[in-house]
């Protein structure tokens, strides 16, 4: 009990105190500007805490980055684009998704590095501290329904949009958490979730990043919610579903075959 109770502890402060941080606010009237120190500021906070809680640790917890960096940031970037290109081009090619016009974004290039700030950010708080601090103390299974659970609790809006969006959510955080084990970098889940960001949300504007972030295409969704996604667009479809399962058992199997040592 006493572990249990420590380890809550644990995640709470850091938690908590990372939040606390968040909310600080830098004034910008660029829209752009904005949202990169939006950004800006829960990563370098992420950092912050996950190197002071990583030191008070004692080594007892790592986050694995640069082992296998070059091989993961590879694979990270190959599932990234057969990820969203698979889900794009099908729902595209079925006319379920549908390119509808394109916006004149100004300053895209820092709309993009934003979208991957908030990538970081996002990996680091789930498969960063709070991962190895519970992959430590506990199994597999309890460490990964955690750190799911989190993850899928910080896109609360796939609750409002119905059972298929939140498994969708559910799924792609297991196929991310599966590729992270199999490749043994943080890089590769980081690689094939930006570019799963940017591409989908960012370019094509079929991902639902948050609210203020523009796309340089327009996509509209068919009639059919279940295929289309309906408001979530490629995140709401059951295909995404499909391909979020076929990538996450590859990658478990993979992950499989390097403990075994075959």
């Amino acid at each position: 009990m006493k572990k249990i109770l420590l380890t809550i502890l644990k995640i709470a402060l850091f938690f908590v105190g990372w939040a606390v941080c968040c909310t600080i606010d830098i004034p910008a009237q660029n829209p752009a500007v904005w949202r990169f120190y939006a950004e800006l500021i829960p990563l370098v906070s992420m950092i912050l805490f996950t190197s002071v809680f990583i030191l008070i640790e004692k080594g007892k917890v790592r986050i694995p980055i640069e082992k296998h960096a070059g091989t993961g940031t590879l694979v990270g970037i190959i599932a990234g684009f057969v990820w969203i290109f698979l889900s794009a081009g099908i729902l595209l090619s079925i006319d379920q998704l549908i390119i509808t016009g394109k916006n004149s974004v100004s300053m895209l290039w820092l709309w993009i590095i934003s979208a991957l700030i908030n990538v970081i950010m996002q990996e680091l708080l789930v498969r960063g501290y709070i991962y190895q601090l519970l992959k430590t103390k506990y199994n597999m299974f309890i460490t990964v329904a955690a750190t799911t659970a989190l993850f899928t609790f910080m896109h609360g809006g796939a609750f409002e949009a119905g059972l298929l969006p939140v498994l969708n959510v559910i799924t792609m955080c297991l196929f991310t958490t599966a590729l992270y084990e199999a490749e043994g970098t943080l890089l590769a889940p980081i690689m094939a979730h930006a570019i799963w960001n940017v591409a989908g949300g960012v370019i094509l504007g079929g991902v639902n990043l948050a609210d203020d972030y523009p796309s340089l295409y327009i996509m509209t969704s068919s009639e059919n919610v279940i295929l289309s996604g309906g408001a979530c667009r490629i995140e709401g479809s059951i295909v995404v579903l499909a391909i979020n399962i076929i990538l996450m058992l590859f990658f478990f199997h993979r992950y499989k075959k390097k403990v075994s040592g075959k």
